[in-house]
């Protein structure tokens, strides 16, 4: 997983402090989008990194703690179901990017983010498409906010065991449509997102 640091190896010659960026959890029916922000120590190759969707759940967790312990620091932060309602998904989830942003205690001068959206940030960026896979730290950034979200997801499934969240995370199984057709959806459920798979 060389590639991984070729990119940020070319840009830390420039000693900008610079973060990775990405989030989880656009896609699903329910539950808050998720964002982090990291910074790696220049040089740090963290074993096993890579994009989170390609982990498995355990080595994601293992990486949670290896990440948030080596990297020079890190922010993870959430929008709401009724943020992502009143401004749209992609919007909620530049705003949680921006909230990850704000909790990092070295200012960034620049922000590396997964995609090619044209949303602006607080600080500079450079979208990187597919950068989970590319960029070190934007996969160290898709794992915090990965795992994140499933512990929530997970948290609210005591909360609401009938839709059962801590297997699908929100996202539109044919398990969790039979318990929305059961049950109807509960406050943490997109009602816009309902409104475009039914409508």
């Amino acid at each position: 997983m060389d590639e991984l640091y070729t990119f940020e190896r070319e840009l830390a010659g420039d000693a900008l402090p610079f973060c990775g960026v990405d989030e989880a959890g656009r896609g699903p029916l329910a539950g808050p989008v998720c964002a982090a922000a990291v910074i790696l120590p220049e040089g740090c190759v963290l074993p096993g990194l890579n994009d989170s969707k390609k982990l498995s759940e355990k080595k994601r967790e293992e990486l949670f703690d290896l990440i948030c312990e080596r990297a020079v620091c890190c922010g993870v932060a959430f929008a709401t179901v009724a943020e992502i309602e009143e401004v749209n998904i992609k919007n909620a989830a530049y705003l949680a990017m921006d909230r990850a942003i704000g909790q990092l205690t070295v200012r960034p001068a620049l922000a590396l983010v997964d995609g090619n959206d044209k949303n602006p940030l607080s600080v500079p960026a450079i979208k990187v498409v597919r950068g989970d896979g590319r960029c070190a730290s934007i996969a160290a950034a898709s794992i915090l906010a990965k795992v994140t979200r499933d512990r929530y997801m997970r948290a609210l499934a005591e909360k609401y065991p009938q839709y059962g969240f801590e297997k699908h995370k929100g996202y539109g199984t044919a398990a969790h449509y039979a318990a929305l057709r059961a049950y109807g959806p509960c406050g943490e459920h997109r009602p816009s997102f309902l409104r475009r798979m039914h409508g």
